[in-house]
């Protein structure tokens, strides 16, 4: 019997295809060329991209949205309304979109279990893609996208804004020229709190099967009756996402892994539980170790328990001293013994910023013009969907998953430690005194 991430693979790998006619040759963006765009999903995200987008293009005359698409009437007309596009540019069939001349780019900001095949047909259409968070909702999916970002020579980003952030590109440098020794391990928190319980977003009393597709918001998820609960608030759902480890975990692990360089992952280890909010599957507090071949990250998160300003800020360890994140400050502090012996102080630096999500969207225009590799590229995007999903099946099959970073395959059990000869130690018991 295969499991659920081997199904799941295995029933979206084969990308839904555009006819042969239908695709239109990319473009070559100029500097000077006005890129334009299509957004795919215009739901929180999707129409936040809009609204970002829409008046960064009008003051630098840049960009501009030509066409968007959704499976829900009302939130179509709202973008068409907003962006004063014609009823011809507003499409409830994604792939009409992606057949269009007028559109270099799309930005995919649908439910997690619709990237994959949307981000495979854009690519497939000759369409440079950013393609929100998480990259897809299984590893399997990950690196078959990758891949084809690879052959087709298209530019993709994925949508964690945490990899423009001025702060970590400074931790970088400073990691790099072993200002705190060897990186041993890594920590970061994300949590928050309401009444209700997270992602129990608003459910809009006009959306009714009438004017919501929901056999096409379903695709390749198992079908279901139509449910407002599911539509509006998918992300409690293990159909349609990967709960914490997709929506935040991810945000954490992207800026650590700029920091010390992206990687694939060689165990991963999850726990937690469904403690307070019992109206989903997702849990809603976990904690996910991964282990690389050099060092560790632990991230932990709840959704019930929250004090703003006082949960871990995001710590670096090396054998020589740690950096923390403090806002715009990095704050380098050598440990007590190198401090004495290398005559070392606590080093405060600090990185300009603006926007992270408008940063993080000029490095995608700016790299469609020069088609070199954005902040978070399609093979980054899938090292850390590596560790992010496995977390995802560690916490769900309850135990540690392995994976091999030379054959990229998934390990049916994890290899014992070094030294481990299987009769539990590792030496020899030193005897007793006489």
């Amino acid at each position: 019997m295969k499991s659920r991430r081997e199904f799941l693979g295995a029933a979206a790998l084969t990308p839904l295809p555009l006819a042969a006619a239908s695709r239109p040759a990319a473009r070559i963006i100029g500097a000077n060329d006005r890129i334009q765009v299509g957004v795919i999903g215009l739901g929180t995200m999707g129409y936040g991209h809009v609204r970002r987008i829409h008046p960064y293009g009008q003051k630098t005359g840049s960009v501009q949205i030509t066409a968007a698409s959704d499976i829900y009437t009302k939130r179509r007309e709202r973008t068409r309304d907003f962006l004063g596009l014609q009823d011809q540019d507003l499409h409830h069939e994604y792939r009409d979109l992606l057949a269009r001349n007028d559109v270099d780019a799309v930005f995919i900001a649908t439910p997690d279990h619709w990237h994959f095949r949307m981000a495979m047909d854009a690519v497939a259409a000759g369409k440079d893609v950013f393609l929100q968070k998480p990259m897809t909702l299984t590893v399997d999916e990950a690196r078959t996208l990758a891949a084809a970002v690879k052959r087709s020579r298209r530019v993709m980003q994925i949508g964690s804004q945490y990899a423009s952030e001025p702060q970590y590109l400074v931790a970088r440098e400073a990691v790099r020229e072993g200002r705190i020794g060897q990186v041993l391990w890594a920590q970061g928190t994300y949590c928050r709190n309401t009444f209700h319980g997270e992602w129990n977003y608003k459910i809009d009393p006009e959306g009714t099967p009438e004017n919501i597709d929901w056999k096409r918001f379903l695709g390749s998820a198992p079908k279901r009756p139509f449910s407002q609960d599911r539509y509006f608030r998918w992300r409690k759902y293990w159909d349609y996402s990967g709960g914490i480890a997709t929506d935040l975990l991810y945000h954490r692990l992207v800026p650590f892994l700029t920091v010390l360089g992206p990687q694939f992952p060689v165990r991963v280890s999850a726990n937690g539980g469904i403690w307070v909010h019992k109206d989903r599957e997702v849990p809603d507090t976990i904690s996910t170790t991964i282990e690389y071949p050099d060092f560790q990250v632990i991230m932990s998160s709840s959704m019930a328990a929250d004090i703003p300003g006082q949960h871990l800020r995001p710590m670096i360890y090396g054998h020589e001293g740690t950096i923390e994140f403090k806002g715009k400050e990095v704050l380098l502090t050598p440990e007590p013994i190198w401090a004495k012996a290398k005559g070392r102080q606590p080093i405060r630096l600090t990185a300009e910023t603006g926007d992270l999500q408008d940063l993080h969207m000029i490095n995608f225009f700016d790299c469609m013009r020069s088609r070199l590799e954005p902040n978070l590229g399609p093979e980054f995007g899938y090292q850390v969907m590596v560790a992010i999903g496995l977390g995802v099946d560690a916490y769900r099959e309850s135990r540690q998953i392995a994976f091999d970073p030379r054959t990229q395959r998934i390990l049916r059990a994890a290899p014992p430690r070094p030294g481990y000869e299987g009769h539990g130690r590792n030496v020899d018991e030193a005897q007793p005194p006489a």
